[in-house]
C-alpha cells in the first residue's frame, strides 16, 4: 500500500485552512464512513486504499481519468485523487474525535450544496444560450457618461511612445528623430526597427498606459515626483549600464481625475455583459417562479 510521503504531507498543511473550509462539502464522506460501517461497502472488491476503517474501492475511481487521457496522465490523475481522499479522511476521521457532529445538519448542507449546484449549472447554461455579447461604442459612451464618477484614476497614464534598446543596437543616434516624427514612413522605419531590435516597444500613440508599468525596470522609475516630471517632459532619453531608454508623451492624466472613455472602455463593455447576465438569471427565477404559480405546482402551509 503507498504511503503519503512527508513532502505531500507538509503540501497539505499549508493548505488546510482551505481544506478546513471546504469540510461542509465532505459531508458525503462523513456519511460513507457511517455507511461502511454498517457493511455497505462488502460487495464492492478488494480495497485499494484504507484508512482505519475506512476503504477506498475500485468502482470509487470511476470517471476519474475520462477516456483518451494518456496512461501516464491518467496514473498521475489516479494517483493524486488517492492521496487526496486519504489526507480528506485523515482530517474527517481527526475532527470525529475532536468535536461532535450534527449529522443530520452535515446531510442538510451536502443536500442544499448539492441543488445549489444544479441550480447553478441550469442558469448557467440558460443564461450562455441567451446572452448577447455585443456592445456598440454607444452603448459604452452612454455608461460612461451615466457612471463617470465610478471611473477616477488610481494610477498615472500616459499616450505616447517608449523604446528600449540595447546599448549595442545599430544607429540608436537616429531613434530620436523617427520616435517624435509624425510622418507615416518615419513610423514606419521605426516599427521596423523595433521589431529587430527593441526590447520592449510601444508605438501607437492612440493607447493609454500605466506610467508606473511602461517605465519600470528604467532608471525613469526612479523619478521622485512623477506627476510633477509628466506636466513638465514631453520626450526624454536615459540609459543605465545595459540599455538606452525612449520616452515622448503625448498626453497625459494624473491619478484622482476621470479616466478617459478610453482606457476604460474594456472594462465598461465586461460590466455591461455581467449586468446582462444577472438580469438573464434573474428573468430565469421570475419565468420558473411565474409558470410554477400558474400551474399550483407549489403551495405554503401555515
Amino acid at each position: 500500500m503507498k504511503k503519503v510521503s512527508n513532502t505531500y504531507m507538509s503540501s497539505w498543511k499549508k493548505n488546510s485552512v482551505l481544506i478546513l473550509c471546504l469540510c461542509s462539502l465532505w459531508g458525503c464522506d462523513f456519511i460513507k464512513m457511517k455507511d461502511s460501517a454498517n457493511g455497505e461497502d462488502s460487495e464492492k472488491g478488494e480495497p485499494i486504499a484504507r484508512v482505519k476503517d475506512q476503504y477506498l474501492y475500485l468502482e470509487d475511481l470511476e470517471g476519474i481519468a475520462p477516456a483518451g487521457m494518456s496512461k501516464e496522465d491518467s496514473s498521475s490523475r489516479v494517483d493524486r485523487f488517492i492521496h487526496n481522499w486519504i489526507q480528506k479522511q485523515l482530517l474527517i476521521q481527526e475532527a470525529a474525535t475532536q468535536i461532535e457532529f450534527n449529522e443530520a445538519d452535515i446531510e442538510r448542507k451536502v443536500l442544499d450544496y448539492k441543488y445549489s449546484l444544479m441550480g447553478y449549472q441550469y442558469q448557467s447554461y440558460y443564461v450562455n444560450k441567451r446572452l448577447n455579447k455585443e456592445v456598440s461604442d454607444e452603448e459604452v459612451s452612454q455608461y460612461y457618461d451615466e457612471h463617470i464618477d465610478n471611473f477616477i484614476l488610481k494610477q498615472n497614464i500616459i499616450r505616447g511612445r517608449y523604446i528600449k534598446l540595447p546599448l549595442n543596437a545599430p544607429k540608436i543616434k537616429k531613434v530620436k528623430s523617427l520616435i517624435t516624427s509624425s510622418k507615416k514612413k518615419d513610423l514606419d522605419e521605426l516599427n521596423s526597427y523595433c521589431l529587430s531590435f527593441a526590447t520592449k516597444y510601444q508605438l501607437d500613440d492612440s493607447v493609454w498606459m500605466i506610467f508606473d508599468e511602461v517605465i519600470q525596470d528604467s532608471p525613469l522609475a526612479e523619478i521622485p515626483n512623477k506627476v510633477q516630471y509628466l506636466q513638465k517632459q514631453k520626450y526624454a532619453e536615459t540609459s543605465d549600464d545595459k540599455f538606452k531608454y525612449f520616452l515622448r508623451i503625448e498626453e497625459f492624466r494624473i491619478s484622482d481625475n476621470i479616466s478617459p472613455l478610453e482606457f476604460v472602455k474594456e472594462d465598461i463593455r465586461s460590466i455591461i455583459i455581467n449586468k446582462r447576465k444577472v438580469e438573464l438569471a434573474k428573468k430565469l427565477e421570475d419565468e420558473v417562479y411565474e409558470r410554477a404559480t400558474q400551474n399550483n405546482e407549489f403551495e405554503i402551509y401555515n
